[in-house]
């Protein structure tokens, strides 16, 4: 049967529709896709959060979170609960396998949330809220909204109800949070003093509002032909309303208003909040999205409105983007196209200078568009997206997919040389090296077979990068043994001159093919230095390896990072506040590159929102204009904030990527300590915190459960309490109205609905003594004062407890010290815990350290894999299984060239680094395959074994020289790329570039060396005539 480039050659137009089929389809396939940074490694994570208003850490631990996480457990998918109850809320986080449906995984959370609602409690402030979206995640794109007029409540309800609903319906938005949020609220001032005056206590006040301040349908009068409905007005809404609600009337006419007892003003609903500018008070929308979601789809949609919104605004009110993530992916893919771009050139440049003629050049280049378009194709059959690892695999591609269309040329070209016909020279040239190709292009797609098996977050990134890189080599050696044959056929001239370039250069290739056959002949004398250099090379990548960093992958200059600040536990938010302002203010004189500081203190929105924590956002200026890096200014920071002394300050970078499970900008080291009782966990921490600080490894540490929250603990006299007729639940609700900032009711405004929250002024609530001074109504309505029912000490408890897995659980988080990666980090929280824990005790890691240790298992295993596919599909082209392992001998060669390029170029261990040492498995085994296979192929005309692989390497001197430098030189501008996202693609460069370039060199003698020791002669394939032969012979 005819070959396909025979056919292709005898049917040239049908050549030519088959690849322009390919074309369009990629085309259309570009079209199509959308943009994103990374591919979508984030698990679907679904949130469920509670509020008890009043309630500490422990009542809300085992009342809502308990209850709730058991009633969860039983989920299909889940790959972890993690749960933190605070002071007044309750937050669980389920995150689910990656391959779980978002959808469905928020419908089984909510089907359980709704089942397990009955054992909580009852006086529970509104039912769990279930949302599709990481508690940890973090805002994408922040606006702050500004007025020299308005004051702050005014600006958050405008940025709600007005700003709000334009932006929190863009698709794969989570949610809109607003930062510095002060919403209207009517606040009810109450004067203990005042109350007891008149034989009252807060409870009366909120039994007074329940029953004024209502608004029921009241039903409709209907006559014979019209009908009217009847409204009740009973909703009070001004403050003056408000002051004038009768609280209690006496029989002589007298009433007791509000007004007599304390205060209603318009205030904010949460006061412990506030956003500012370079220390100027303002608010901010923030956009958070969903698990999974498209950042630059969001980002170019929320400009689109921006615009609308900004025509609408009014003159006083003032919107600024003050941070925007999308920049850097955006800048980032932008960068990787130039570098495609440079690619392409430089790859044009080595062909040409190969052949020394545009014409035959031309033909080996028809592969890049067709090849790189069809991929395009391929991405979009299989809903990939185009993001800086399938833009990496298309840069790569450039080098690869010429590679069989030069290997075709150069063996037509070497035939028509000899005077062959055209058309013959492209049949005959194409049909020899037919099974070369195929041979290389399978070789390559193999090494990327072992990405299928990958689980996790690592087989998401490489898959899309393995099957986009693996199918444009195949639509290459497609386009290779179709089209290009046939453009030799046609477009070669029989009589064909050469140009004055080829006559001053040919004597040089010649020259270099003389000098190679030479010293080729000169080596196969001492042949066992191959072995030597074999050695040498394990010896290199045995040494060197040893002396790599291992990481995820490297910080990128992100133009932005971001400062944690925790006060001491019971700080107010006044003192967290001014350590915030004197830090911003330091920050603002010490840093020249700021372009906008952001801070927030006790942010509502975020897991806690406690009265002591605060966070600082600093972006700067993009790093063309500024001479230090983002992580120079970062370490300036850190020596900054070694003289904050009154609170915790962590500078904190966000990684480059991160599969969820904890918060992308978390400090990288995350080690969670589990238990099975608190009173254990209680035990080791302080030890273990203290092992970590003297730790060389890292550089400022933190652990999320402290146990010095400053507590007063209300013991009640149940015997005092019963002769006095007041219950314990009575003394429980009179401190909770007094004292929590508890919602009364709700009022109208403006047809929008709002919370009345009543306690006591502030100057009655200052000191433990104002709790003494409460009042309780007793059986006979006379008053008492609480102090003759309860005893108060005050104690220390934990703000927030923590569980992991439904284990009472701490996370120790560590920066690292300059020179330290992840895997230092983690090696170094594994030493503390075996000498600390004992058997009870179960760790886990999270966030970035869990992803670093999830990717490090599996690079093994694909390695291995990669190693066996490769070995096993060359024994099966080869038809021997002694043919594939001298060829599999450049593998450890490659490795050397690789690992020493790492080192000597001060590159780590990373995620992409790892991607390359995959890929160079199939890539320098195509030079070995191009040598062997034509010796065999000159072997079996009868020639010695030394005589074939001498010509047979000779031969195929410059198809290997072109490709090698094909493929280095097309990934050269990643391993000396520059700009946004260059980091961490540097490592994959410099592993391709180096590793290729040092086994070329001692490929082209070693495998020659290792085939006359092991090739075996092949027994003569029987053909059909010679089957009557063979019986006879069997016979």
């Amino acid at each position: 049967m005819a070959s396909l480039s025979t056919i292709s050659i005898n049917r040239p137009v049908l050549a030519i529709v088959m690849n322009l089929v390919i074309l369009l389809f990629g085309f259309i396939g570009f079209k199509s896709l959308g943009v994103r940074e990374f591919p979508s490694v984030d698990p679907p994570i679904i949130n469920v959060r509670s509020s008890y208003p009043g309630a500490n850490a422990d009542i809300i631990q085992s009342q809502i979170t308990e209850p709730l996480e058991k009633a969860l457990n039983g989920i299909q998918g889940i790959r972890t609960i993690s749960s933190s109850s605070n002071q007044g809320t309750s937050n669980i986080s389920i995150e689910f396998d990656l391959s779980a449906n978002l959808e469905s995984a928020a419908n089984d959370v909510r089907d359980k949330v709704s089942q397990a609602a009955r054992q909580l409690p009852k006086d529970l402030d509104g039912a769990p809220i279930v949302s599709k979206a990481d508690a940890n995640s973090d805002a994408i794109i922040s606006m702050t909204v500004q007025s020299s007029t308005r004051n702050h409540m005014d600006l958050s309800d405008y940025a709600e109800n007005v700003l709000g609903p334009k932006l929190q319906t863009i698709t794969g938005v989570s949610s809109l949070q607003i930062w510095g949020q002060k919403k209207y609220a009517m606040r009810l001032w109450l004067e203990p003093s005042k109350l007891a005056s008149y034989q009252l206590t807060a409870i009366d006040v909120s039994n007074a509002l329940q029953a004024q301040n209502v608004e029921l349908p009241s039903g409709k009068i209907t006559g014979n032909e019209t009908e009217l409905t009847i409204k009740t007005i009973g909703r009070l809404s001004t403050p003056l309303e408000f002051n004038n609600m009768i609280i209690k009337s006496y029989p002589d006419g007298r009433d007791i208003r509000l007004k007599d007892i304390g205060e209603a003003r318009l205030g904010p609903e949460n006061e412990e909040t506030i956003l500012r500018e370079s220390n100027i008070p303002m608010i901010a929308l923030a956009l958070v999205p969903q698990p999974g979601s498209n950042y630059i789809e969001i980002a170019d949609e929320f400009y689109k409105r921006l615009e609308q919104i900004k025509k609408d605004v009014p003159k006083d009110i003032t919107l600024n983007i003050a941070l925007d993530n999308t920049l850097f992916i955006k800048n980032s893919i932008s960068e990787v196209e130039e570098t495609f771009i440079i690619s392409l050139c430089l790859v044009v440049l080595i062909i040409f200078l190969f052949f020394r003629s545009w014409i035959v050049a031309f033909r080996p280049l028809i592969d890049i568009p067709v090849s790189l378009l069809g991929a395009f194709f391929v991405m979009y059959v299989m809903g990939y997206s185009i993001n800086v690892l399938t833009l990496l695999a298309i840069v790569l591609a450039t080098g690869l997919v010429v590679d069989d269309g030069i290997v075709v040329t150069e063996n037509i070209y070497k035939k028509i040389e000899k005077g062959m016909a055209p058309k013959k020279a492209a049949i005959d040239g194409a049909n020899e090296i037919f099974f070369a190709v195929i041979s290389t292009s399978f070789t390559l797609a193999a090494v990327f077979m072992p990405v299928i098996f990958l689980e996790g977050f690592v087989g998401r990134l490489f898959r899309e990068f393995g099957i986009v890189l693996a199918s444009s080599v195949l639509i290459s050696a497609f386009v290779s043994l179709s089209l290009t044959p046939m453009l030799n056929a046609y477009l070669t001239k029989k009589n064909n001159e050469h140009g004055w370039l080829y006559r001053v250069t040919e004597p040089f290739f010649e020259k270099m093919e003389s000098g190679y056959k030479n010293s080729l002949t000169a080596f196969l004398k001492v042949r066992w230095w191959a072995f030597v250099i074999i050695a040498a090379a394990i010896g290199i990548v045995w040494i060197f390896f040893g002396k790599l960093k291992n990481e995820l992958a490297p910080l990128e200059d992100r133009n932005a990072f971001r400062l944690a600040l925790t006060a001491p536990e019971g700080s107010s938010f006044e003192f967290t506040d001014g350590i915030i302002q004197s830090l911003v203010t330091t920050l603002r004189d010490s840093i020249p590159e700021l372009d906008i500081l952001l801070s927030v203190t006790a942010p509502g929105f975020s897991g806690s929102g406690a009265p002591n924590t605060g966070f600082v956002r600093l972006r700067l200026v993009d790093a063309s204009e500024r001479e230090r890096s983002q992580q120079d200014i970062v370490n300036q920071v850190n020596r900054i904030l070694k003289s904050v002394t009154n609170a915790k300050v962590f500078a904190i970078q966000d990684q480059t990527i991160s599969a969820g499970g904890g918060p992308r900008g978390g400090l990288p080291v995350s080690f969670v300590l589990q238990a099975p009782n608190f009173e254990k966990l209680k035990e080791v921490i302080p030890e273990f915190m203290n092992r970590v600080s003297t730790d060389p490894t890292f550089q400022g540490n933190d652990i999320n459960l402290k146990f010095n929250k400053p507590e007063l603990n209300v013991t009640i006299d149940r015997d005092k309490a019963k002769v006095l007729g007041i219950s314990v639940g009575e003394v429980a609700q009179v401190l909770q109205t007094a004292f929590s900032g508890q919602r009364y009711g709700y009022y109208i405004q403006d047809g929008k609905q709002y919370s009345v929250i009543g306690q006591f002024d502030r100057a009655n609530r200052d000191a433990p003594i104002d709790l003494k001074s409460l009042f309780l109504k007793t059986i006979s309505g006379e008053i008492v004062q609480l102090d003759n029912l309860v005893k108060i000490e005050e104690i220390s408890s934990p703000p927030q407890l923590y569980h992991n897995n439904l284990y009472q659980s701490a996370t120790v988080s560590a920066g690292l010290a300059p020179g330290k990666t992840i895997a230092d980090g983690i090696d170094a929280m594994e030493k503390i815990s075996n000498d600390l824990l004992d058997d009870s005790f179960s760790t886990d890691l999270t966030g970035a350290s869990r992803d670093y240790a999830e990717s490090s298992s599996n690079i093994m295993f694909a390695l291995i894999l990669a190693l066996l596919l490769v070995y096993l599909v060359l024994a099966a082209q080869f038809e021997s299984f002694i043919d594939p392992l001298i060829i599999m001998f450049t593998v450890p060669l490659a490795f050397a060239g690789a690992i020493f390029s790492l080192w000597y170029f001060n590159q780590t261990m990373n995620i992409f680094s790892q991607i390359g040492i995959i890929m160079l498995i199939g890539l320098v085994t195509k030079n070995g395959i191009l040598i062997v296979e034509f010796s065999n192929q000159i072997r079996e005309t009868g020639k010695s074994k030394m005589t074939s692989i001498i010509e047979g390497a000779s031969a195929r001197l410059r198809p290997i020289l072109m490709t090698s430098l094909a493929t280095s030189l097309g990934a050269m501008p990643i391993a000396i790329s520059f700009g946004a996202g260059a980091a961490s693609r540097k490592g994959l460069g410099v592993v391709i570039v180096g590793g290729i370039l040092f086994s070329l060199i001692l490929t082209l003698f070693v495998i020659p060396a290792l085939y006359t020791y092991f090739s075996r002669k092949k027994p003569h394939p029987i053909e059909e005539g010679d089957e009557l032969v063979q019986d006879v012979a069997t016979i």
